[in-house]
């Protein structure tokens, strides 16, 4: 089976313009998996504070990853498959305990780092004091939530054996340069 790369990483990384890129660069070699939240979130549903309410959208987040990873899957078994964020995305989000987290979807740590080949794990440029204003609007972080979100994110995927740290005070073009021979070096690696 083809391979599965996450490119991940604090609000403001510069992920998704890096995907857009990325799936010129690759075209018919990679298949995107886009981001879960915001579908979910641009889609009409509205974001909320409360805990009950925070753990029941990470909880359809993880599960439309699952289901949009298996559809890119099926649909094309062939390519190298890039996903904006990964399964494990939700950990930092989520208002409890991680065993908790891994209780109420059914998995582990473990299982879901398995899952994928290598992770990009793209620094919220907020870490170098740079701007994180985006054209995402469901995406509405301040500059400090963005580098506590950053951190958690970093601590969950920095366990994958095959992490790839691409920190904020290099250039954007840097990150996507980094992120195309990252791709290459995976495609490489089962051809």
């Amino acid at each position: 089976m083809k391979k599965r790369i996450v490119l991940t990483g604090g609000p403001g990384g510069g992920k998704t313009t890096a995907i857009d890129l990325l799936r010129r660069e690759f075209s018919n070699q990679i298949v995107v998996v886009p981001e879960s939240a915001t579908m979910l979130f641009s889609g009409g549903i509205e974001r909320g504070d409360a805990t009950h309410l925070i753990k029941a959208h990470q909880q359809a987040i993880f599960s439309l990853q699952k289901h949009l990873e298996h559809i890119q899957r099926t649909m094309h078994p062939d390519r190298l498959m890039l996903c904006d964020r990964g399964s494990l995305d939700g950990l930092a989000y989520w208002p409890g305990e991680q065993d908790e987290f891994f209780e109420c979807l059914n998995t582990n740590l473990h299982t879901e780092l398995d899952k994928y080949d290598a992770v990009i794990f793209f620094e919220t440029a907020a870490k170098s004091g740079q701007s994180i204003h985006s054209n995402n609007p469901v995406r509405n972080e301040s500059d400090q939530q963005a580098i506590l979100l950053d951190d958690k994110l970093q601590a969950v995927w920095s366990q994958h054996p095959n992490f790839n740290l691409v920190k904020s005070s290099e250039s954007f073009i840097q990150k996507v340069m980094f992120g195309i021979d990252t791709i290459r070096k995976v495609m490489d690696s089962y051809n």
